[in-house]
């Protein structure tokens, strides 16, 4: 499967696309949510996916997790189409994928060691004691303390929740992890201090992050690109920068508007909230 990865994912420039969305379309009877769709995701980067509320983000998230049918288009990740792989293929792929849903979603019934357990128990043939071993090494990765391994998900915070869901999506080892919504139900502070570990865990681990979101701080602080969902496709996609350079009336108030931040640019250019300047 390696061989066949470095022959066929595809480069733009010097950037290789793990994540390749073309003409992706997906409908719910009548109403059709994303229509011929094109998105790529490139190796190391976090990419923050927004767009307004109902649009389709976490639509075409679970469309490409195969969570929920697409009518038309091809997904590639890590340069195979799921639809045409063999299923060694799509086990390896499998593999390869951590998800962080909204809210955790982890099993109540189940302890967080557990819960991280239940990936490398479907996936490999490890015994007890080392995925014991993996599991506390993934708590301590995220920031948890030792003694949550044997908590249940009801005695947890908001933040240990989300920072447990983290451990599990990250229980494989993957490339690409997507995130859906994660700094959402947390207190500032809380949202911030999860923003800089998925930086530092991008960083440490070589990961490549989809992150749906609606939280400008997390664009500001640690997405290296943005691209807006509207109209039913990618409407626009860039830098910070680029996103302040665009004139896509939604882009505009969104990061332009009364509630956006302020912020000074690498060229030296001031955005107030509110202003046009």
């Amino acid at each position: 499967m390696q061989d066949q990865e470095l022959n066929t994912e595809k480069k733009k420039g010097d950037r290789e696309v793990i994540l390749s969305v073309e003409g992706a379309t997906v409908a719910f009877g009548d109403k059709v949510v994303l229509d011929n769709l094109d998105l790529d995701v490139y190796r190391g980067e976090i990419l923050g996916f927004i767009g307004p509320s109902g649009a389709g983000k976490s639509v075409l998230m679970r469309a490409v997790l195969r969570l929920l049918p697409r009518q038309g288009g091809t997904i590639k990740i890590l340069g195979i189409d799921y639809d045409k792989a063999t299923d060694e293929e799509r086990m390896a792929l499998d593999t390869r994928l951590g998800v962080l849903f909204q809210q955790g979603a982890l099993f109540s019934g189940l302890t967080v060691k557990e819960n991280i357990q239940l990936p490398m128990r479907e996936y490999l043939d490890l015994p007890q004691s080392l995925m014991d071993e993996l599991a506390a090494i993934k708590i301590e990765m995220v920031g948890l303390a030792a003694d949550a391994a044997d908590k249940y998900p009801s005695e947890l915070s908001g933040g240990m929740i989300k920072r447990a869901a983290l451990a599990r999506a990250l229980a494989l080892d993957p490339d690409l992890v997507f995130l859906d919504e994660p700094t959402s139900g947390l207190d500032p502070i809380g949202a911030a201090e999860f923003d800089m570990l998925i930086a530092r865990l991008r960083d440490s681990l070589g990961l490549t992050v989809y992150m749906v979101t609606h939280d400008l701080d997390s664009l500001f602080s640690v997405c290296d690109r943005i691209a807006v969902l509207g109209d039913k496709k990618v409407a626009v996609e860039g830098t910070l920068e680029e996103m302040f350079e665009s004139d896509d009336p939604w882009v505009q108030s969104y990061f332009r508007g009364k509630r956006a931040r302020a912020v000074v640019l690498p060229d030296g250019t001031q955005h107030i909230p509110g202003s046009d300047g």
